[in-house]
């Protein structure tokens, strides 16, 4: 059984990648289109300028952290699908703390900011982290449906604001780059992309996450209530509060991750008509990452190279950006069918296992039969 299991880190997802391209090959066949030459156009759209791979960059920023959130949730054992509507609240509440406090310094405003989005994010993540340990409702369904709060409450938000802050009834004034996370140097750097200190805040925060994932004790305890919450009660460990523990991590690395949008990305705020797909994107680039924080940044490099090199398809190939998602939709496919395909493998080897078992013992039975006649 353990051998079976090693190999699902870089090898399963080398070939959910592999095989989600060949779909999207066979597709781009299908439809009258060159495969070579329509991934040819989407690797040189998404890599054959600086602009292109700062804007591959910055696409990754929001990927890195909320998968970073997902990883840490799915530890614990739960399966945070409000990401996207702790990306948005994380991204009203940094861009509107700076929109109303234009007059502080941005050395002081901008890092409050952030802190705030993080935090705004985090207590999206802690409600129905609460809930499941409290009263054990299915994080799935709360999750869910706090996205749809987030999101026509945030609106709503939005659109209530003082016409002061407003440049149409349903976005608000843009930030002057002083008043944000873009740094001249990045952009600049990049041919002039949106580039920004979000990035690099992101890698910290990865960096930070895997360090307490792996090398303190909550990281232990997270990681144990996720294996046998009923192990880890025995031992000790409240699983109520690491529940509540990790969605509250998870959600704040979300609203981190809508800091980086609002004050990197966007520079202010505009209602939704639904939430910020990076949160979805997010729960992707964790599965095919398969548990690896090293493994989310490169994940999130692909989905970003196929996000931003999908753009360019259709002027350079004529093949239709839909295709990016179908291969993106493929790929998750082949990685959510690991998991049947690997629960197979381990049942026939423990049948095999049992077999042995059973002709080692055949022989010997008679033997003893024999001796005890004698």
């Amino acid at each position: 059984m353990n051998k079976i299991n090693s190999y699902g880190t870089g090898l399963v997802a080398g070939l959910a990648v592999f095989f989600g391209l060949m779909v999207g090959a066979i597709i781009m066949l299908v439809s009258g289109f060159n495969p070579v030459t329509g991934y040819i156009s989407l690797v040189q759209s998404a890599l054959g300028s600086s602009l292109n791979i700062g804007e591959v960059l910055r696409s990754m920023t929001p990927l890195i952290l909320t998968a970073a959130g997902f990883l840490v949730a799915q530890s614990a054992g739960f399966f945070n699908i409000g990401l996207a509507g702790q990306v948005w609240v994380g991204w009203i509440a940094s861009t509107w703390f700076v929109l109303v406090n234009q007059s502080m310094t941005p050395w002081l405003s901008i890092p409050l900011a952030v802190i705030i989005g993080a935090l705004a994010g985090a207590l999206m993540g802690a409600l129905p982290g609460w809930l499941r340990a409290q009263f054990g409702a299915s994080e799935v369904i709360t999750t869910i449906m706090l996205n749809y709060i987030a999101l026509y409450g945030g609106n709503a938000f939005v659109q209530g604001l003082p016409k002061k802050l407003m440049a149409t009834t349903d976005m608000t004034n843009t930030l002057h780059a002083s008043d944000s996370l873009r740094w001249d140097f990045l952009s600049n750097l990049t041919g002039g992309s949106r580039l920004n200190i979000g990035f690099i805040i992101a890698i910290v925060a990865l960096v930070a996450v895997w360090f307490i994932m792996k090398r303190t004790t909550l990281g232990f305890e997270i990681r144990a209530v996720g294996l046998n919450p009923d192990a880890a009660r025995y031992a000790g460990m409240s699983a109520k509060r690491t529940a509540v523990t990790a969605m509250t991590i998870s959600g704040l690395l979300a609203g981190l991750a809508g800091a980086t949008e609002g004050l990197g990305t966007y520079l202010n705020i505009f209602s939704q008509t639904a939430a910020p797909q990076v949160g979805y994107d997010g729960m992707a680039v964790a599965l095919l990452a398969s548990g690896s924080f090293l493994g989310i940044f490169f994940a999130a490099l692909l989905f970003s190279i196929l996000s931003v090199g999908g753009l360019g398809m259709p002027l350079a190939s004529g093949v239709p950006t839909e295709l990016v998602s179908v291969v993106t939709a493929s790929i998750i496919f082949f990685i959510v069918a690991n998991y049947l395909i690997r629960l197979i493998l381990v049942k026939i080897d423990e049948d095999d296992a049992k077999q042995k078992a059973k002709k080692m013992k055949g022989p010997k039975e008679p033997e003893k039969k024999v001796e005890e006649a004698e």
